[in-house]
């Protein structure tokens, strides 16, 4: 059974930079790896994925440029580092995977899905 921890959230101010990871156990190094956020009221929305083999990254259009995406497959750990983070950034972070090859942005095509990391950040 394939199970993901998603960690590294907290509480910080606009500016400020949160590394977080996600953790996979029981998954094939192939699967694609993405991750979304959740903000109170809003839909849940793509942040960005990446490839089994870490190449090919893309993230949403809306964000600023400061988010990261990386993988360890030794580790099965997926990572999003997060510069420069605003208020709007907000948001139950969750990591998730799929079968396929390429990154997806819509929710419905990740299979499997963490429980979530709280990010809130204060202007």
């Amino acid at each position: 059974q394939v199970q993901l921890a998603e960690s590294g959230g907290g509480s910080v101010q606009a500016g400020d930079s949160l590394t977080l990871s996600c953790a996979a156990t029981g998954s094939t190094v192939r699967y694609t790896m993405a991750w979304f956020r959740h903000a109170p009221g809003k839909e849940r929305i793509f942040v960005g994925g990446i490839s089994w083999d870490g190449n090919g990254p893309n993230y949403a259009d809306s964000l600023s440029g400061g988010f990261e995406i990386s993988r360890d497959n030794d580790k099965e750990t997926l990572v999003l580092q997060m510069n420069n983070l605003e208020p709007e950034d907000t948001a139950v972070y969750y990591c998730a995977e799929r079968a396929g090859r390429r990154p997806s942005a819509q929710t419905y095509d990740y299979r499997y899905w963490g429980q979530g990391t709280q990010v809130t950040v204060s202007s």
